[in-house]
């Protein structure tokens, strides 16, 4: 006998932000069709596969926009909402049933919060990890549509303002975080420019003792610190992978404060 299903949460928007992501954008959905009342898709224009399509077919409302940038993008898609409530979700996650039963719970008690952080399952080459600061892994993900506000300046790792308290969930989001070696360099390379120019745009200064200084930092805090030990080989080799990004990222700093 099929089990009867959940009625979505009126007050909740579901938001997804994504660019060629027909592989993940289906099982994503699918966590949470059954979730919310509303899903809003905000699809890079750049994008040339199937995603848009795919989240047409699970119902959602579809906006091909020009890329602006994680938080501006999150602000777009905050606008475009219309429910009170907003649960961002990218297109590499899923949300677990004990989350998705502890969301509806939550917002039907008329809580009076104004956002909820909840933590995050990586999975690295489908390992799931246990330290090095790839969890908990808390991400504030839903939010009062009115009480939230994305600063456009921090390029990437961006996270809601909220006008008002938050709280935390118990429920996880499961991330699909890195399946192959290429995705992880690309992925990092990526995350260390952006962050160079985070960093630029707001003055930072760059020497050259950091070029030191910063990945052995790096490594520490995320081997030792935040017991990146605990997941072996694996966790030594993507500690000592963060450690060389933030060589890469002082780089790139580097060279835009010369072009300056």
């Amino acid at each position: 006998m099929t089990p009867p299903r959940a009625e979505p949460v009126a007050s909740l928007s579901v938001a997804v932000i994504a660019g060629n992501e027909e592989r993940h954008i289906g099982d994503a959905l699918a966590s949470v069709v059954d979730l919310a009342a509303e899903i809003v898709a905000v699809i890079d224009s750049r994008s040339c596969d199937a995603t848009a399509a795919i989240c047409r077919d699970y119902g959602a409302r579809v906006y091909v926009e020009p890329w602006r940038g994680f938080p501006a993008q999150r602000n777009r898609a905050l606008d475009l909402c219309t429910g009170a409530w907003v649960l961002f979700l990218d297109a590499d996650e899923r949300v677990m049933p004990d989350l998705a039963d502890e969301i509806r719970a939550v917002l039907k008690s008329g809580t009076n919060r104004a956002g909820f952080w909840i933590p995050r399952y990586n999975l690295f080459f489908g390992r799931r990890l246990k330290g090095g600061g790839w969890y908990p892994d808390a991400q504030l993900r839903l939010m009062r549509r009115d009480c939230a506000r994305y600063d456009e300046a921090r390029l990437v790792h961006e996270f809601a303002t909220l006008d008002g308290p938050a709280g935390r969930m118990q429920g996880h989001l499961v991330h699909l975080n890195i399946e192959r070696l290429d995705e992880l360099w690309r992925k990092q390379r990526a995350y260390a420019i952006q962050e160079a120019q985070t960093l630029f745009l707001a003055g930072a200064p760059v020497r050259w003792r950091t070029f030191i200084g910063a990945p052995v930092r790096e490594f520490y805090r995320r081997f030792v610190a935040l017991h990146g030990y605990r997941d072996g080989a694996l966790g030594l080799f993507l500690c000592a992978t963060m450690a060389f990004f933030e060589m890469v990222k002082y780089a790139h700093l580097k060279g835009l404060t010369a072009i300056k």
